[in-house]
């Protein structure tokens, strides 16, 4: 089993302000992704400055050379797979071939009622994100695409030359239901989670940890229905929604027998938080030979990239 630490830079500096910089320090640390959240706004963040994701991951490829590059999460909540799909290609040609989709069925924020319309009941955003998965998968690997569907049409949608990456981009499909799992075993190349929602305020790391334990099993449950090797896709935790301490609880034992537990994870924290947040964050795991380190961010003020350090080596 293999552990990666990868970041996430919100998009709430202005390029050439402490965002640039950020994007850079993130490689110089060895951090082995750099995403960044895909909205139109966000919480706290709703009546200040707010980027976006694709601009931002746009620019973000000309200032780095070797990390990869994504978000976390996109969703069909003011996204359409043929728009969506033809940026994904600008943006995969213009990385080298380094981006990662973070895609999820999307919430109940800001997002999901900026285009006027009335927020989607879970049933629907699910059956959504049932049509939005696959047509995408279509757009991004066909030349040419026709489609017709209950929430999304596509009529000689022309994807020419498409991605770098062959046969596409790789998709980190965020999910813990049935449905969403499913969508994750067949089209995802790593699944994304959080963690149970139930116990980000008042559960506890060990609460956490079994959670995390319980959606490896049915992700792995889901892919064995459709005949796929668990093994061979990345896992993503992103921390931060779990209860403090969890981050220093391995969901995955050594001693266990699980497919999921035993194949590659990968760790993302947000460490670019803004002002009106804590002052410090820090995450620690144990690389392979037992040492802590914790990667540290300082917001400090706007006008300057946060200054991170880092105890050992973040990629191994």
């Amino acid at each position: 089993m293999s552990l990666r630490l990868s970041t996430v830079i919100l998009p709430y500096r202005r390029w050439h302000e402490g965002s640039r910089s950020a994007w850079v320090r993130a490689e110089e640390l060895g951090f082995h992704a750099g995403y960044t959240y895909d909205h139109l706004s966000w919480r706290s963040f709703r009546d200040g400055p707010w980027f976006g994701a694709v601009p931002t991951l746009a620019a973000a490829a000309g200032v780095t050379e070797r990390m990869r590059l994504g978000t976390l999460v996109t969703s069909p909540n003011f996204r359409h797979p043929v728009t969506l799909a033809k940026e994904l290609i600008s943006l995969d040609d213009i990385s080298g071939g380094r981006v990662t989709l973070g895609i999820g069925a999307g919430g109940t924020g800001f997002d999901a009622t900026a285009l006027g319309q009335e927020p989607w009941t879970p049933r629907e955003r699910a059956d959504r994100f049932a049509e939005f998965v696959p047509l995408l998968d279509r757009l991004l690997t066909e030349d040419a695409v026709s489609y017709e569907g209950d929430f999304y049409q596509a009529h000689e949608a022309r994807n020419i030359p498409g991605c770098v990456q062959r046969p596409r981009l790789p998709f980190a499909v965020a999910a813990t239901g049935p449905r969403g799992l499913r969508l994750a075993a067949r089209y995802g190349q790593a699944w994304v989670t959080t963690g149970d929602p139930k116990l980000y305020e008042d559960g506890t790391p060990e609460q956490s940890v079994q959670a995390i334990r319980g959606q490896a099993e049915k992700f792995a449950g889901a892919c064995a229905e459709i005949g796929r090797d668990v093994t061979e896709l990345d896992k993503i935790l992103l921390t931060g929604f779990t209860p403090t301490g969890a981050a220093r609880w391995s969901p995955w034992t050594p001693s266990s027998t699980s497919p999921a537990a035993t194949s590659s994870w990968d760790s993302t924290r947000s460490w670019c938080t803004g002002p009106s947040r804590a002052p410090t964050s820090r995450l620690t795991r144990r690389s392979s030979n037992g040492s802590r380190w914790r990667p540290r961010r300082s917001c400090g003020e706007r006008e300057r990239a946060p200054p991170l350090r880092c105890g050992t080596r973040s990629r191994w």
